[in-house]
Order: C-alpha cells, then structure tokens, then sequence
C-alpha cells in the first residue's frame, strides 16, 4: 500500500495562517491530541459496552512520550484506531472540510480557543510546534490493516503501510526548531497539569519513584524500599463527575486541596448537577475572601468533559460569582467561538442563572439553618454578597432576605430588622431616616461616640465595595438617606425640628469667625459658627458627603475624574454654645486668643487623623505650655 496525494483545500496552505494565528496558544496542541486520544478510547469502550467489539479492552492507558536526541513527542492511545481510509476521511477531509470558511471568518482572531476545534482543526495545532507529523494507526475491526499517514506541513501527504501491531494510534510529531522549548519534562508536565489532570482516561507520562512496605528490619520496624512506577498524571474521575450522595464533607475538601494546593480551606461550596435544559456539573466554592478582589479572580476552571478549556469564565459566570473558585464542566457551553456569540448564547445565559439561583439558594439555607455561624462567616462572604447585590438584580433579590449589615458594635442585622432599629430615633425632620456609618472606626471613634450619646447607631461599612453598597441601599431603601458619620455636626447630619439658639451675639459670631481664620490660615478650611449643644466638641472638622463619596470614587476609577482632580476642602464648625469659644471670646490677651482658637482646631483635626508632621509637634510643644 503506498499513496500519495493533496489536501484538498481551496486555499493554497492553511499551515501557515494556523502558525501564524496560534503561535501565542501553541501549547494547545498537547491539549488537542490528548483528547483525541482520549475520545478514541471512549468509543472504544462504548463499542465494547453496546457489544459491538468483542476483543479484550484491556489496559487503555494513554501514553505521552519525548525523545529529545530524536526531537519528537509522541501520543500513543489503545482506542479505536483508523483504517486507511479512515485516516483519508478522517485526517485529509473531514478535518479540512471548514478551512474556507476558517479563512474567511478568522483572519482577525486573536484568540486561538475563537479557532481550534472549531472547524475540525484541533489535530492540526500540531503543525503549530511540528515540522513533521506521522500518524501510526492500527483498526479495532478484524482484519485491519496498520497504516502510517505523514505530511511535512505542506498540502502533501503520503500513506503507506504501518508498523503499528496492537490496536490504537500513534501520534508523533517532529518538532520544530522554534518549539523545541517542549522537549522538556518540565514543560509537558506542566502543560498535561494544566489541561489533562482530570481526564476520564489514565495518561502516563514516563515513571515515578515511590515507597512500598518491605517487611521489617531487625527492631521489628517496617521497611520500604523504592520502586519504580508508571506516572499516572491525572485524576480519572474527579469529585465533580460523582453524584453528591456519594461525597462526604472530606472528599470536597479533599478535591479543593487538589484544585488549590496552596489556600485555606473554604468555607463552604455547592455541588451543581443538572442535565435539563442543559448540562451543566461542578463544584464551586466559597473561599474566604480577602479585600484584593484581584487576587480572587480566575479561580473557576471551566472543562468540557473533563477537558480543561480555560480560566477566564467572565463571559459564562456573572461577574460577581468570579470571586468563587471551583470546577464548572458542561458539554453546552460553546467553547471555540468569539466572545460575542458565547455572550449571546441562550445556552450560556440559562446556565448563568442557575448558577446565581444555586448560589443565592444556598447562602439562605445556610442563613435559615444557623444565622449565627453565617454571622461568624459574614466577615468573608459580606463582601461577595454586597458585590452581587450591585450587580445582579435577581441575585439582589433573593440576597435581601440574607444580606447583613453590622453596626460598630459587631451586631447584625438583615437589611429589613435594620431599617425597623433606627426608623423612628433617626427620622430627620424631612421624613428621611438616616443611616449613620463609620468606615473606619478608630479614626472616626469621636464622632461615633456623639452618635451614641445622643442614641444613634452608626454602622461599620469598610469593605472595599461599600463605597458601591452605600449607593445601592439609598436607591433601594424608600427614605432612606446614608451619611457618613464624620461628615457634618450631628444636628446637621440628622436635622430635627427643634433648632437651638446660639448663645452668641451677631457680632461676636463675625468676632470668632475672623480669629479662627486667621488661626488656621487654611484656604481649604472654611469657618462656620453654629448652635450645638455646649457639651459637644468646641470644633469639628468634616466633609462633606457629597464631595467626599465623589473623590472617592475618582479614586476608584469611578470616572469622576473631575472631582478627583480637586483639592480636600474641610467645614470647620465651631461651636458657639461651647465654654472655651467664650472663654475666646472674653480674653484680653490676643496671643491667648489665637493660641486657644489653634489648640481647638488642631485638637479637631487630630480626632480626623489629620494632625500630622510639623503641625503635630507644634499642637505638642502648645499642649505642653497651657499645662504648665
């Protein structure tokens, strides 16, 4: 048997353009041919199951090796195998058969996952790393003949009889000069880690040496001896591919280890097992998550029957859910195609939801059944929770009968017992109820310690997204206005009907004004003098919670840029009512006066944090001298 031919391409080489388009995912190609490998046993077993193959199935091992002096790799798999014309059917036709329309459609892609397998081309990555490929196949049917197939990456090849004497395929691909990069232990290991390590059939990659009992010595101690071993390199059936009823809490665990070798344990995790209206199986879990949102992300690992296709699940989970890590697997999901037809896809959109409905599911059973261990988990999911409230409507949904808010003295409440807390001590005179909030409670103890004393509470919102979270529950929340508690006097953050009268003249309110500005000679601080009572702070330094929310989220990236770009002004509330502002007032001495009108505005200042460097040694030096 001897042939020779053409591919037959309407293009005059594809080989090129598929180098040229991949070279940037050109470890796939290790990828492609495994799984081949690994659906050629498949039905092979499937064969034998429906009794259409009567021979022994025996061992199915996949084997994957390197030669580095002979510069080739070589898939080697005990499935099906090809006859000669079906490796023409197969490897010349049908593989091309897409290649026009490859052409057409994706001189443009950037991403090689928008093209392999796509139009049959997944056996072809090969030539991305190889100069040569050969294939060495022998059929299961009785009688077959083994058949070499070799092409030089041009549109020749040539078939001849092969060498191949037990059934399965041969894959051996003659490296390139560019590539030979994998000619590497090392490097194959980590690519077969990478995208095999849960494949359904067992894949050898050379031995191992590991520990066996060997008897014991002369103290009656057991001993070992070292043995050589095939090098199994992945797990055949993973935890996600077993039904739940199966697993207890240890093998999850145990499957997380596997997944996140490095991390802490999480705190808990769904199993996702469905097969109508799509197919969808996985894992995914709850981690315990830190403020670096960025550190969280690209965790989900998405297979397609247990081939590992990517990390980057933005377009198939809602944004939110990135924070989870785990496994999802689904046949239904598209997986060579562009982003926009995978965001358009009815299949993906359906699986999106479910996966938000299991997880808002699960959060309130877990609410339900044992409010307070979700309170003492609450510091790592409130976070995740407020980002899905955000972002997601249906997740908000159901999230508002399980969300918490936690004042700053570590109680909780759900967002509805909250609004019942303060809706009648916190009504201002508008008929708004005003949530009062701290995001940094040691800095801002001071002003909570007035809330208190006038019985507000004040809430501890400090995450990185409740600068967001504080906006949602304004829109959502009817009446209902946040401040932050550093942000305005008291009186002026919840304004009730009573105003009270300032214990200073007309006069003498311009008289204090002008000393505290000449005191403080800060553009950005303006002076006011307002009625407080005479217990409170003589001087209060705040901002205003427009201003203040607007800068923080230029800072964030917010696109208000504008008001980032504007310096920090400051209210300076001066207390009318208060003994020292008279004290001020009737001294005879001017440099008591100013002295005493800086040591107040600096003692305001230091209660913000805002006292620092040379203003901080001179508040000292001053405290000093009006003690001694």
């Amino acid at each position: 048997m001897q042939e020779k031919g053409n591919i037959s391409i309407h293009t005059e080489n594809i080989f090129p353009v598929i180098k040229k388009f991949l070279y940037s995912d050109n470890e796939i190609f290790l990828r492609e041919l495994v799984s081949n490998a690994v659906d050629a046993t498949q039905k092979l077993k499937r064969l034998a199951s429906l009794g259409q193959y009567a021979g022994e199935v025996g061992d199915t091992t996949i084997e994957i090796s390197f030669d580095e002096t002979a510069k080739t790799i070589t898939i080697s798999d005990k499935g099906i195998g090809m006859t000669a014309e079906e490796v023409k059917k197969y490897i010349n036709q049908i593989a091309f058969s897409g290649a026009t329309e490859f052409m057409e459609k994706f001189k443009e892609a950037k991403d090689a996952n928008e093209i392999i397998g796509r139009f049959g081309l997944g056996f072809y990555s090969a030539f991305m790393v190889a100069d040569k490929v050969e294939i060495q196949t022998l059929s299961y049917q009785d009688g077959a003949q083994a058949t070499k197939w070799v092409c030089d990456g041009s549109t020749s090849y040539e078939i001849s009889e092969g060498e191949r004497t037990t059934r399965g395929t041969d894959v051996i691909l003659y490296i390139n000069k560019e590539s030979e990069e994998f000619l590497n232990k090392a490097k194959l290991d980590g690519i077969l880690n990478k995208y095999c390590r849960f494949l359904p059939v067992a894949i050898k990659f050379g031995t191992k040496t590991t520990s066996e009992p060997d008897g014991e010595d002369e103290e009656g101690k057991p001993k070992y001896k070292s043995v050589e071993v095939d090098n199994i390199i992945n797990n055949t059936n993973p935890a996600w591919t077993k039904a739940p009823s199966e697993l207890k809490d240890e093998d999850y665990l145990n499957f997380y280890r596997e997944l996140y070798p490095f991390s802490e344990e999480p705190l808990f995790w769904i199993h996702l097992n469905v097969d109508y209206p799509f197919n969808l199986t996985g894992i995914l879990y709850f981690p315990k998550i830190k403020n670096d949102f960025d550190l969280q992300r690209n965790k989900i690992k998405l297979f397609s029957r247990q081939v590992f296709i990517t990390d980057e699940v933005k377009d198939i989970v809602p944004e939110f859910l990135m924070l989870l890590h785990g496994v999802i697997d689904s046949p239904d999901i598209p997986l060579n195609v562009s982003r926009s037809f995978l965001q358009a896809d009815s299949n993906v959109k359906r699986i999106s939801n479910y996966i938000t409905k299991k997880v808002a599911d699960k959060l309130s059973e877990l609410f339900k059944t044992d409010r307070k261990g979700f309170e003492e988990k609450w510091k790592d999911i409130g976070l995740f929770v407020k980002y899905g409230m955000v972002s997601e409507d249906k997740f908000a949904e159901k999230a508002n009968d399980f969300a918490l808010v936690q004042n700053v003295d570590k109680e909780f409440y759900t967002l509805k017992e909250y609004a019942e807390k303060v809706k009648d001590i916190q009504k201002d005179k508008n008929d708004q109820v005003i949530y009062l909030y701290a995001n940094d409670a040691a800095k801002q103890d001071s002003f909570i310690s007035g809330a208190k004393t006038k019985g507000y509470d004040v809430l501890l919102l400090d995450s990185p997204i409740d600068g967001h979270f504080v906006s949602y529950l304004e829109q959502k929340t009817e009446k209902t206005q946040l401040k932050r508690v550093d942000s305005d006097v008291l009186d002026k953050l919840i304004q009730k009907d009573e105003t009270k009268e300032l214990a200073l003249s007309e006069e003498e309110s311009t008289t204090v004004k002008s000393l505290f500005e000449k005191a403080i000679k800060k553009d950005n601080m303006q002076v006011e003098v307002t009625a407080l009572s005479a217990d409170e702070m003589p001087v209060t330094v705040t901002m205003d919670e427009f201003m203040r929310r607007m800068k923080d989220m230029a800072q964030n990236g917010g696109g208000m840029s504008f008001y980032g770009n504007l310096p920090d002004n400051y209210k300076v509330s001066v207390n009318g009512n208060h003994p020292l502002i008279k004290r001020i007032l009737t001294s005879s001495n001017d440099e008591e006066k100013e002295n005493l009108a800086k040591q107040a505005f600096d003692l305001a200042l230091l209660s913000n944090g805002l006292l620092t460097g040379p203003e901080l040694t001179n508040f000292v030096k001053r405290s000093v001298s009006l003690i001694d």
